[in-house]
């Protein structure tokens, strides 16, 4: 499937030369059209406190409507109506802001995910699942990857069929208690939305150059730290690896962004 590499949102933390972004994936499937995770939304430019919170004092966003997902898949040419379906890595409010935008689609995530949301259980958890986010009532589609199916050693994976084959949810808890990765089969290679299970590309690719405001975000934030430990190791195992069919990024990374939207434009140029 053809899939198009969007910033949904712009952030600048003290200490993070470069700032963040929101990767959002555009998918277009046989059925319509999809995203990975949804970035900030316009409601967000509109209503920013009880939507973000107070972490917004912390991570700086910008909440530019320019860069919200309805107005890049406009500019990209498609009707916002034709997005069918939503696939989140997680329920944080960077990664949820433009669900509103969507109200007709279909919103899938871990089942652990939408319990957490719904029934935070400790002061982070309170903190990061607000209710503004999902006042307008999404229709959310719960998965809950099992232990018997894998993906790239991966040991909890689920294809997601019903949206396009070759979309793959991957359990990996760590920074929420119901984070996923997302697989995407995009015919040349593969590529994997780690979300939040790294925030930089220097705590996965041997460097240790991660910005300390980020690793101190991602400590406070994460709800199993041993398991965030873990996932950094798998991926690094991954980016070590260099598979020409294989694109790694994440939620945040603006370089990580420039990269794949680089070697997108490659391969419509082949």
């Amino acid at each position: 499937m053809r899939v198009h590499h969007l910033n949904c949102g712009t952030m600048h933390p003290i200490g993070t030369p470069g700032g963040l972004v929101c990767h959002v994936l555009l998918l277009e499937t046989a059925r319509g059209l999809a995203l990975v995770d949804s970035g900030l939304g316009l409601r967000d430019s509109r209503t920013p406190g009880p939507r973000f919170g107070p972490g917004r004092f912390y991570v700086r966003p910008v909440f530019d409507p320019a860069e919200a997902a309805i107005t890049r898949v406009r500019e990209l040419g498609f009707d916002p109506r034709d997005v069918r379906d939503i696939v989140l890595t997680h329920f944080d409010a960077d990664h949820i802001g433009g669900l509103a935008d969507f109200p007709s689609a279909r919103v899938h995530l871990t089942a652990t995910e939408a319990d957490a949301a719904r029934r935070p259980r400790t002061f982070v958890e309170r903190g990061r699942y607000l209710p503004a986010g999902s006042a307008h009532g999404p229709i959310l589609v719960e998965h809950e990857p099992g232990d018997g199916d894998s993906w790239r050693g991966f040991t909890r994976a689920l294809e997601l069929s019903d949206i396009a084959p070759g979309l793959v949810l991957i359990g990996l808890p760590g920074h929420s208690r119901g984070h996923a990765a997302v697989a995407v089969d995009a015919g040349q290679r593969w590529i994997l939305h780690a979300g939040d299970a790294f925030y930089h590309r220097g705590q996965i690719d041997g460097s240790g150059a991660a910005p300390l405001a980020l690793t101190g975000m991602e400590r406070f934030m994460a709800w199993d730290r041993t398991r965030v430990r873990a996932n950094h190791e798998r991926l690094a195992e991954l980016w070590a690896a260099a598979d020409p069919d294989l694109l790694l990024v994440n939620a945040h990374d603006p370089v990580l962004l420039d990269r794949a939207r680089t070697a997108a434009a490659d391969l419509r140029g082949l």
